[in-house]
């Protein structure tokens, strides 16, 4: 954990960051002359969750499940169908124009692919140079070049970067300039939206490690946005786990690896590869059956009731469980979960048992005038639904 982030779990109350159940829904529509809204796409359906000043928060999940959506909608690049984003005091989700640009001075993003989010007619010095004219932080030639190569130093780049453009540069010398262009203007809040998946693993552990010098340099805040589970564990003080458009456990990143309560993360935890044989021969693998609920239909109850080996006929099919502190020795407050069998699940009293897969019509669930568009038109899992 860094220095920053332990003065501020030192500073409980010190929030940066307060999501508030936010959504985000895409419409479908349908029609040659005048579209129809027949639907909506659920990416992120009723998230709360809080960012510390100074703290590094991990969000992971499958392909899909509306990672990227929400950290782009706390920055407000996805207007929020629902919801707030309580940024340092402000609700960033209600600005709009002027007020909204000058906010986004203070929150920043990197984006996933390095080479398609830098403008290739642009130098690296132009596109260093843009977000601090734009904010106004540019006052004399000679000011703006030292800011530059203070910039470039920072994150491990000669000064003669600034007259090369991003296709002369490779992906981890591309990925360090985009972290450059964040920290140019100055912020309190970065969303890494997964900054190191188009890298090689050499480049990954560089940037990883710069993202972290940064943090203790310049007090910085994170939102990483990921899927690979090794990153996350290294680089994270807190993890949200999400499942098709919300969270189904949080908790520090210690906790988390060592005892995950929810079904889906157990899965993903499963799946790490471990580097010691006899351990990876001996751990329990679980395995889930099919793809990803349709995020136009999702399942009613508990959203991932159609996979989970400890399905129960009861409350799952039908109440989505909320994120909440679980009662059991030994877990913190810390560590919430959205099961309804969290407890039992933990303590061995309720046991796993086989998931059939069975092939959906792919009509099935199609929108009438009140409802939504159709469900998944692939492989869904279903136990003892009638």
């Amino acid at each position: 954990m860094t220095a920053a982030a332990e003065q501020t779990h030192a500073q409980p109350g010190d929030v940066l960051v307060d999501v508030q159940g936010i959504k985000v829904h895409f419409p479908i529509k349908k029609g040659v002359i005048f579209d129809k809204t027949i639907g909506y796409v659920y990416a992120v359906d009723g998230v709360d969750l809080q960012i510390r000043r100074g703290e590094t928060y991990g969000l992971v999940g499958e392909s899909g499940c509306g990672k990227s959506t929400l950290g782009r909608a706390i920055l407000n690049l996805e207007p929020p169908t629902e919801g707030k984003v309580v940024f340092d005091g402000t609700d960033i989700a209600s600005l709009r124009g002027e007020e909204l640009r000058r906010k986004r001075q203070h929150m920043q993003m990197v984006f996933q692919d390095p080479l398609s989010s830098l403008d290739p007619r642009q130098s690296v010095e132009s596109l260093l140079l843009e977000g601090m004219k734009a904010h106004g932080l540019v006052k004399d030639t000679k000011a703006a070049n030292a800011r530059l190569r203070e910039l470039l130093k920072a994150v491990g780049l000669p000064a003669a970067s600034l007259q090369k453009y991003p296709h002369e540069f490779s992906g981890g010398q591309r990925q360090r300039i985009g972290i450059a262009r964040a920290l140019a203007v100055d912020p309190q809040l970065i969303v890494a939206d997964e900054p190191v998946s188009a890298l090689d693993v050499s480049v990954q552990a560089q940037v990883i490690n710069l993202l972290e010098d940064l943090q203790d340099r310049f007090g910085l805040t994170y939102l990483v946005v990921a899927h690979d589970l090794a990153v996350v564990r290294h680089i994270s003080d807190r993890v949200g786990v999400m499942y098709l458009g919300a969270l189904v456990e949080e908790a520090a990143a210690d906790d988390l690896y060592a005892a995950p309560m929810h079904p889906y993360t157990r899965a993903l935890m499963s799946a790490v590869p471990v580097p010691d044989p006899v351990v990876e021969d001996r751990r329990e693998r679980i395995l889930l059956n099919g793809d990803l609920p349709s995020p136009a239909n999702p399942p009613k109850g508990c959203r991932f009731h159609t996979r989970c080996p400890w399905r129960q006929p009861t409350q799952c099919d039908t109440d989505r469980p909320a994120l909440r502190v679980v009662s059991i020795d030994g877990v913190p407050e810390t560590h919430r979960v959205a099961c309804h069998f969290a407890e039992g699940i933990a303590s061995g009293e309720l046991q796993p048992h086989k998931v059939e897969a069975e092939v959906v019509d792919p009509h099935l669930g199609e929108s009438d005038a009140h409802g939504s568009l159709i469900g998944p038109a692939t492989t869904v899992e279903v136990t003892d639904t009638p």
